[in-house]
């Protein structure tokens, strides 16, 4: 078994390389941002400054082919379980009721999170923000295997306290009580920005930790994720920067990507699907400026937050021996039209204005969207490489060989490695059991032989997606990927070692290829309970 020996050997090497500190058990940090796309931050190409992650990536190592799912309640399943989403248990949303196998809108009781499984191997297991994988009884994250939560089950009607309506839980208590509609208020004591609130209750977690114990944290954010809300000291510095429209801003960013060797030197920019920004009025453009302002705005905030929890770390001499992972839950998001939702309503590029009338369900649109996952095609909910791939940044002083800080690998990766990544990391065993029955297997593999840049990337097996009807499955190189699983020739076929933005489609000259990685599709679907998709 070549495969196995070299797999074996990697591993070796890169144990070798490790300082001593290495030796202790590592803490895990797992960040994840909401509705960000793959070009946003600096260490990936964006303008937004973002000078705590691209710290994070300088002494860290980029995947520039990792995935999510492409919408925000199955990859959350499928990070914190190492199961594709379905086989968790949340094949869509967490609304609706139990559909059935696939489809219950909860996680499974055969399901284990990273904090079940990490828990026995003695971490503690803190969570901070967005839950959003199942919020009736019995499936809070203090039900499974989290020992402290602060945060909301579903989503953020508002980021700013006063307006919330949306509950804000610690542990299974309510923190906040949900109020009828927006308030006008002044800014002051009673200010609450949720994208702080978690951050200030992570770094609480931290300091009242057993510092003689390793630890498990998951700071979940909802942001950048519509309704547009943030600070005006973050919006004030972004207005006047997007004037120049999103073709601009897509060409910008993948020549910064060029730069940088996230995407080689030959790489174009796909069709674009967005209105004619020159052809907009002067106000539109205004408008349009302020929205992706709070946008960047809102990712700028997390960035701070994330200075926050590393200076913490320093602070308590736990950086070194902390590993840091950063990623987001899909790509960036074009619900509510070319402009955003709510885009007539909301037409005066004012913060005041703003912030106390009508703007909550605000969103950036496709326009804006399309430029967000530069120089990719689609979106969050789609399975082209605009929905599911995400930037993934791996810091860890003690352990990264230090020939891999800094450095990029083309290595391929899926949320469902985390798990499998995790486990080896705490050297915790899987638990085989739960609530009396069986487990389901962790489907990934672990990330750690990749964390060695130098290594050769290794082979894997298939990696699939589905929702709402849109589907995909990748092997090594080739792609195949449809808007459609109910239209058998609307799949599509690609070549992603030379078609990364997926502009040729391949499948009428590969016919015995697209024929064999449908089939491969349609089993994957039906062992993991894809199929049949339930009805609304």
């Amino acid at each position: 078994m070549p495969g196995l020996h070299q797999r074996l050997l990697t591993i070796a090497l890169l144990l070798l390389t490790l300082p001593c500190a290495a030796a202790q058990r590592p803490n895990i940090l797992i960040i994840l941002a909401d509705d960000m796309g793959f070009a946003d931050i600096g260490c990936y190409g964006g303008e937004i400054p973002t000078p705590h992650l691209d710290a994070l990536a300088k002494n860290g190592l980029r995947y520039t082919q990792f995935y999510n799912t492409g919408r925000c309640c199955p990859t959350r399943a499928s990070l914190l379980t190492g199961l594709y989403p379905h086989r968790a248990g949340v094949g869509h949303m967490v609304y609706g009721g139990d559909k059935g196998p696939g489809y219950h809108g909860y996680l499974t009781r055969q399901a284990v999170t990273l904090a079940e499984a990490l828990k026995p191997a003695g971490y503690q297991t803190l969570m901070s923000g967005k839950w959003h994988v199942g919020h009736a009884e019995g499936q809070w994250p203090t039900d499974r295997g989290f020992d402290r939560f602060f945060g909301i089950h579903i989503h953020v009607d508002s980021y700013f306290r006063v307006l919330q309506e949306a509950p804000v839980y610690r542990d299974a208590e309510r923190v906040i009580e949900p109020t009828a509609g927006p308030v006008p208020v002044e800014e002051g004591e009673d200010e609450w920005y949720t994208t702080d609130a978690f951050t200030d209750e992570a770094v609480r977690m931290l300091d009242e930790r057993d510092p003689d114990r390793p630890f498990l944290l998951y700071v979940a954010h909802n942001a950048p994720h519509w309704p547009l809300e943030a600070p005006r000291e973050n919006v004030d510095r972004f207005v006047g920067k997007y004037l120049g429209g999103w073709e601009r801003l897509r060409e910008t960013r993948l020549a910064r990507m060029k730069k940088l060797g996230i995407v080689p030197e030959d790489t174009g920019l796909p069709p674009s699907d967005a209105a004619d920004w020159d052809k907009l009025s002067e106000q539109d453009r205004a408008d349009l400026d302020f929205r992706m302002a709070i946008y960047a705005a809102m990712i700028e905030r997390v960035d701070q937050g994330i200075g926050r929890l590393v200076r913490e770390l320093e602070d308590e001499g736990e950086l070194d021996n902390t590993v840091i992972f950063f990623l987001s839950d899909n790509g960036g998001n074009a619900e509510g039209g070319m402009f955003g939702y709510r885009f007539e309503q909301n037409r005066k590029a004012n913060f005041e204005q703003w912030r106390t009338s009508g703007r909550r369900s605000s969103s950036i649109g496709l326009a804006w969207a399309e430029a967000t996952n530069t120089p990719y095609r689609m979106f969050k909910r789609y399975n082209h490489e605009g929905g599911i791939l995400t930037p993934l940044i791996v810091h860890w002083p003690a352990g990264l060989p230090e020939q891999s800080r800094g450095q990029l690998t083309p290595a391929l990766g899926h949320v469902i490695d985390l798990m499998p990544t995790c486990l080896e990391l705490a050297g915790a065993e899987f638990p085989l059991t739960r609530d009396g029955g069986r487990t389901l297997r962790p489907q990934g593999q672990s990330l750690v032989p990749t964390f060695d840049a130098r290594a050769w990337p290794e082979p894997r097996s298939a990696l699939f997606w589905e929702h709402e009807h849109h589907a995909a499955v990748r092997l090594g190189r080739w792609k195949l990927v449809t808007l459609d699983t109910r239209k058998p020739d609307a799949w599509e076929l690609y070549d992603l070692g030379r078609d990364r933005n997926e502009r040729n489609d391949l499948a009428g000259q590969r016919p015995r290829l697209t024929e064999s990685m449908r089939a491969a599709w349609y089993d994957w679907a039906e062992h993991n309970h894809a199929l049949p998709k339930p009805k609304k």
